[in-house]
C-alpha cells in the first residue's frame, strides 16, 4: 500500500490553479474544496491525514510546520509552492517531483483549479472562511461509560472495561489501539473507547500518548 506525500491523494484535487488562466469563482471553489476536507485543514498547524494548507504560497514543499508524514523525495525537492509549481504538480505530480509517492494522475480541469485557487487565497486571509479536516469529537468530554479503566488481551479477544463497569469483549482484529495527542484527545490516564463499523462490532481505544498504551494494555487470561 503506497503512502501519500501529503497524506491524502485528495490534496491534488483541492490544490490550486494558475492566475494566468483567469480569476476563479470563490464560491464554486469553496464547494470544490469539500472533496478535500476529509484530509486537510486550512487552519495553521492543524494537521490531519494530510498537512494544513494554510500559508501554502511561498512555502517549500515538505515543510509545513509540525507535519511529519512527507516522503523524502518531496522534502529534498527544493520546490517552492507558487502558481507555476503548483500547476505543474497538479497536472503531473510524478513529473514535477520524481520518486514522490502521490498516487494521483493529475487534475486537468482548469476551471476547477481556478475556482479552488481563488477560494484558497481568500480563505487564507480570512479565517472565517477556512474549512477542512474531519470533525473529530472532543474526547476530553467523553461520558463515564466511554472512559476506559482497563484493557486486557486473552487468546483472540480484548476485554475492555469502562467507567460504568461494563466489560466489552471484542475480537482482536476489530479493535484498534490509537493515540491522539491533539487538543481534542483524551485526558491523560483516561483513554476513551469509540465505536466504529457499520455493524457496531468494531471499536477503537484512544490513548493520550504511546506510554499509556504500553502501561494499560495487558496480556492476561482470567
Amino acid at each position: 500500500m503506497r503512502r501519500f506525500d501529503h497524506g491524502c491523494a485528495l490534496l491534488v484535487a483541492c490544490l490550486f490553479a494558475v492566475p494566468a488562466l483567469g480569476a476563479g469563482d470563490t464560491e464554486r471553489g469553496a464547494k470544490a474544496f469539500q472533496a478535500c476536507v476529509a484530509c486537510h485543514s486550512l487552519e495553521p498547524g492543524r494537521h490531519f491525514t494530510g498537512p494544513s494548507l494554510a500559508s501554502l504560497f511561498g512555502r517549500k514543499a515538505g515543510t509545513a510546520p509540525g507535519f511529519q508524514r512527507y516522503s523524502d523525495a518531496l522534502k529534498v525537492s527544493g520546490v517552492e509552492w507558487n502558481e507555476k509549481t503548483l500547476d505543474a504538480w497538479i497536472r503531473d505530480p510524478a513529473g514535477l517531483i520524481p520518486g514522490n509517492v502521490m498516487t494521483f494522475p493529475g487534475l486537468k480541469d482548469e476551471k476547477v483549479r481556478r475556482d479552488l485557487i481563488s477560494y484558497l487565497k481568500v480563505a487564507d486571509s480570512k479565517p472565517g472562511l477556512r474549512r477542512g479536516g474531519p470533525r473529530l469529537p472532543d474526547l476530553k468530554k467523553a461520558p463515564p461509560e466511554a472512559i476506559v479503566k482497563t484493557v486486557r488481551h486473552c487468546g483472540d479477544t480484548y476485554f475492555v472495561t469502562t467507567g460504568d463497569d461494563r466489560t466489552h469483549k471484542i475480537w482482536e482484529f476489530n479493535l484498534r489501539l490509537k493515540t491522539d495527542t491533539s487538543v481534542t484527545g483524551p485526558l491523560p490516564g483516561k483513554p476513551v473507547i469509540v465505536g466504529a463499523g457499520m455493524q457496531g462490532d468494531r471499536a477503537a481505544v484512544v490513548f493520550a500518548g504511546i506510554r499509556e498504551l504500553g502501561e494499560m494494555v495487558k496480556e492476561r487470561c482470567e
